[in-house]
């Protein structure tokens, strides 16, 4: 498949979804059935990227850069999991990964050959500041400097990730993301880095995929510091959400030409049955999982996302939290893997919440995955199917 195939073909896929709410008689006549992705090969044969669309690479720093205990970088709650027995199969870890600390210039070089234009990339924060707060590391500031510079000088923009999940484990033992003082905290660690880089970098995202910040590390337990406590998570996306918009504000002061986004996982949600329960269940599911933390961005609020009034006094809302929840995203990023199916559990006996397994892999508990938004959400069963089991 050439490139044009694969880029027509992988945007109709992703705007399958869309499209079907938009024109679902037309895919009904083409297979019998409402499928994602169904779209006739005129519409696809037309379909072009835009001038100016930049093809680009992603990496988070944990997962490549190695160099964990080095130049005065701090531990992170990565460290901590993957250093603990029996957390992770084979004892793998991320201390070497790709090595990245040492051998970017190489990496940078084999981007340039593929033509990439565009580099996503994760900053350890603590790397930045070892504990979490206090003063900068100047070895840590140095190394992104000469990362950045690189990219540059191989004709690559910078796009930066402020945080793609490695929390300082300092902070982790302050409470975690569940402790309101971290807003504070990651906008004076934002203040620095834009005020080091943003000579240079001009795209930055606070987050990578806050929701699952939130629910993988506090409600779910799969992802470090595992913690399975529903109100640690309502706790942990409040702060998230009031972080997300001091960190725009922070960036905004430092830096006058940044743009400032950030990038959500969405998949989209499906009722199991055409019946009204499934189609609220639904709606909660996109509000929750989707549009959680940008509605917060967007609009000072949070959507419509629980059975019953938003559970405010155990997310930690405070008076006066709409205005620092608002910062305007100037562009808005997503990562789609699958859709969901959502059916209702609000008649049922909540028995204890849903789990996950990676990113996207997810089970149902009786009564639905949590006691607030109560409903049960499950992947397509129907092939072909990756490895991982996520639709084709």
């Amino acid at each position: 498949m050439d490139r044009r195939q694969f880029t027509t073909r992988s945007l109709a896929a992703a705007a399958g979804a869309l499209l079907h709410n938009r024109s679902s008689s037309a895919a009904k006549q083409l297979s019998g059935i409402p499928i994602p992705g169904t779209i006739p090969d005129s519409v696809i044969e037309q379909a072009r990227f835009p001038d100016g669309f930049l093809w680009g690479t992603a990496t988070a720093s944990y997962q490549n850069e190695g160099a964990w205990n080095e130049d005065g970088k701090g531990e992170s709650i990565w460290d901590r999991f993957t250093h603990t027995p029996g957390k992770v199969r084979g004892n793998v870890n991320g201390d070497v990964a790709c090595d990245q600390y040492h051998l970017y210039p190489q990496d940078i070089a084999l981007a340039k050959r593929l033509n990439m234009k565009s580099q996503r990339f994760s900053i350890s924060w603590p790397r930045i500041q070892p504990t979490g707060t206090g003063a900068p590391n100047p070895k840590g500031l140095d190394h992104y400097s000469r990362f950045v510079d690189t990219l540059l000088e191989a004709g690559i923009r910078p796009w930066c990730t402020l945080y793609h999940w490695d929390l300082p484990q300092a902070l982790e033992d302050r409470g975690g993301w569940p402790n309101r003082d971290l807003a504070n905290y990651f906008a004076d660690y934002a203040g620095i880095l834009a005020k080091h880089l943003g000579d240079r970098i001009t795209v930055w995202a606070p987050f990578n995929m806050p929701w699952a910040i939130a629910f993988m590390g506090y409600a779910a337990g799969a992802f470090p510091p595992c913690r399975t406590n529903f109100n640690d998570f309502l706790k942990a996306a409040h702060t998230l959400a009031l972080a997300q918009g001091e960190a725009h504000r922070a960036i905004k002061a430092a830096s006058p030409h940044a743009t400032v986004g950030s990038a959500y996982e969405m998949a989209p949600a499906y009722p199991k049955t055409d019946s009204p329960d499934d189609h609220a269940a639904a709606a909660r599911y996109h509000a929750m999982n989707n549009v959680f933390f940008l509605e917060a961005a967007m609009h000072g609020r949070y959507p419509k996302a629980f059975v019953g009034e938003p559970p405010y006094e155990q997310m930690g809302f405070r008076p006066g939290d709409e205005k620092l929840l608002y910062a305007p995203l100037d562009w808005v990023g997503f990562h789609f893997y699958t859709r969901r199916i959502v059916s209702d559990a609000s008649q049922e006996q909540f028995l204890g919440g849903g789990a996950f397994s990676g990113t996207e892999i997810e089970s149902n508990s009786p009564g639905g995955r949590d006691p607030y938004t109560r409903f049960r959400a499950a992947m397509p069963t129907v092939g072909p199917l990756t490895d991982a089991g996520l639709e084709v």
